[in-house]
């Protein structure tokens, strides 16, 4: 598919600042007063511009209230909902937190969980879509919950937990790659599928079935080198886990080394996950490229 800085933006940043509010609000770290506004400031400026960057994408940003309607059917809504509560939540428990330095515990750990589901309901936008193979399987919303737990870690300092939460969504994302190389072979769908003649033997392409390009071929049809995409996934591996996790295991002496390692492993974190996200979507395999012959 073609991939849309506002729909990489929104993904990459929502999922950093959800994960962040889980941590904060299971009490790491238990900050209170002007630390703890510094902290809440960020996951709400994480979260809120991711999901604001969203809009950025529909064709009527104005009617986008109209999503929440649909809680029953759509996943769009569900996360939309989730989103908004978790906010509403995270927002009463950081009042606490920044005002009265008091930690409201059961208030906490429910907006842990809203914040932990919105980002699940943003990554089952994506798993339901059958006409996408490489989108929809288990380890879709895996990777999601991975890379939004890992970031949050590093955003609030879980040295003990970081480690661990970076290695397991490095490798979540190996197995990803891996097994969305495969979806659409065995999916199923191919040409004759595509064009509903598979019954009649063989089916290939003999002339494109447009003369010109149209919506789909923009929208749906994004193909990827295989050589680009493997060098994108050296650089999004090695941003996005290998590096940070040498950083924040690093051994270093000194208030302002240690807290810069930090930083540098933060940002090395959010820029590999941004490479990853591209690669989710541009090479995003939708079956309607079977019928103009481009898979």
């Amino acid at each position: 598919m073609q991939p849309a800085p506002s729909v990489i933006l929104f993904t990459t940043l929502s999922g950093l600042g959800f994960g962040l509010l889980f941590f904060l609000g299971l009490g790491q770290p238990a900050v209170t007063g002007a630390v703890a506004f510094v902290f809440y400031a960020i996951a709400f400026a994480l979260a809120v511009g991711g999901l604001l960057a969203s809009t950025f994408h529909l064709g009527r940003p104005e009617r986008a209230w109209r999503a929440f309607t649909q809680w029953k059917t759509s996943w769009l809504s569900r996360e939309g909902i989730c989103a908004v509560v978790a906010l509403i939540v995270m927002g009463l428990y950081a009042f606490g937190a920044v005002f009265l330095n008091s930690h409201w515990t059961l208030l906490g750990w429910i907006g842990s969980g809203l914040s932990l589901a919105t980002v699940f309901t943003t990554s089952m936008i994506y798993t339901q879509l059958k006409t996408i193979p490489r989108w929809n399987m288990e380890l879709t919303p895996a990777v999601f919950l991975s890379f939004s737990l890992a970031g949050g870690a590093l955003l609030a300092g879980a040295e003990d937990l970081a480690p661990w939460l970076l290695a397991i969504a490095g490798a979540l994302q190996l197995a990803y790659w891996a097994k969305g190389d495969r979806a659409l072979e065995t999916s199923g769908t191919n040409l004759g599928t595509a064009t509903g003649l598979g019954n009649r033997g063989a089916v290939r392409a003999f002339e494109p079935p447009h003369t010109g390009t149209n919506y789909l071929l923009r929208e749906f049809v994004h193909v990827v080198g295989r050589k680009h995409a493997q060098k994108l996934r050296i650089i999004a591996f090695t941003l996005g886990f290998a590096l940070p996790l040498l950083l924040i295991l690093t051994p270093v002496q000194g208030f302002v080394i240690k807290h810069l390692f930090a930083a540098l492993a933060v940002l090395s974190h959010l820029a590999g996950v941004a490479v990853s996200r591209w690669l989710f979507f541009a090479q995003a395999e939708h079956v309607v490229g079977l019928y103009y012959g481009k898979r």
